[in-house]
């Protein structure tokens, strides 16, 4: 996918670095990324990769831009109160870069449908708002052996993961099942601070541009965890658990579990 002179000038800035080039920037144009929540982290995310050149975008979202949203959603705006967040993300990356291909499904995830949404994609990334829905994508990755990038926030707090099935721990080595209803507050009950998400969705866009452009080392086997207040950041290191239910050595879990509580996790849309 020979790249063009408009988008030679275009990502002028990013392939004069040694790691990228010319070849690079076509391994972004020929990229597939999966972006489910089109909120806090999805907006970012989704923002970053389709000005950084990531050929084919999916946007996963069920919900409508409300007007608390826009307080860190940067996807949406004004106009579009009460519209698709998923078409609204559309219009807004198309407004950026016109040439890319952005896929919407304005649907919530569900074990009858995700296999064949991630399918075709190279990496995913996690910006949803319940546990139900991250684990379900967890274990999806898993199994499929997708690439997954996740992320977290809550209040002035964040986190990153990758997940790299069989190259380092799961989603579920590290939190093996989800709270029980009400253990964990949601971002309507606890707040979260916009620049939050903002800070955390450009790390997660940071990890999948280094996984489609094959350099540096990525988040996996390690936490990163985020304290705006108190501006630091630290990192806990983790490993594959061999008695994991869904990546270990005897894995209970082998078919997709639908989760039918709802519980808001550290990440909102």
């Amino acid at each position: 996918m020979a790249l063009t002179n408009e988008e030679i000038e275009r990502y002028s800035r990013q392939i004069i670095l040694k790691n990228v080039g010319g070849r690079g920037q076509e391994k972004l144009k020929q990229g597939k990324v999966l972006i489910v929540g089109a909120g806090g982290l999805g907006s970012p995310v989704a923002y970053y990769l389709a000005a950084a050149g990531v050929g084919t975008i999916g946007i996963v979202d069920s919900d409508r831009v409300d007007l608390s949203n826009l307080q860190r959603q940067i996807l949406h705006n004004s106009d579009r109160l009460g519209r698709l967040k998923a078409e609204s993300a559309r219009e807004t990356l198309l407004a950026l870069n016109p040439a890319l291909t952005i896929n919407t499904y304005p649907l919530r995830l569900g074990k009858d449908n995700i296999l064949a949404i991630i399918r075709d994609y190279d990496v995913i990334v996690d910006g949803v708002d319940n546990f139900p829905t991250r684990y379900l994508l967890n274990d999806a990755c898993v199994m499929t052996g997708k690439t997954l990038v996740e992320g977290g926030v809550l209040q002035w707090d964040g986190l990153v993961m990758t997940i790299k099935p069989r190259q380092g721990p799961c989603y579920r080595c590290i939190f093996p099942d989800p709270p029980p209803p009400g253990a964990v507050p949601s971002c309507q009950e606890a707040g979260v601070m916009g620049t939050v998400p903002g800070l955390i969705g450009a790390i997660q866009a940071t990890e999948v541009i280094k996984i489609l452009l094959e350099v540096g080392e990525t988040l996996t086997g390690r936490l990163l965890i985020y304290n705006a207040l108190e501006m630091r950041f630290r990192e806990i290191k983790a490993e594959r658990n061999r008695n994991c239910s869904v990546c270990g050595e005897n894995p209970r879990i082998r078919e997709l579990e639908e989760y039918t509580f709802v519980c808001e996790a550290k990440c909102e849309r």
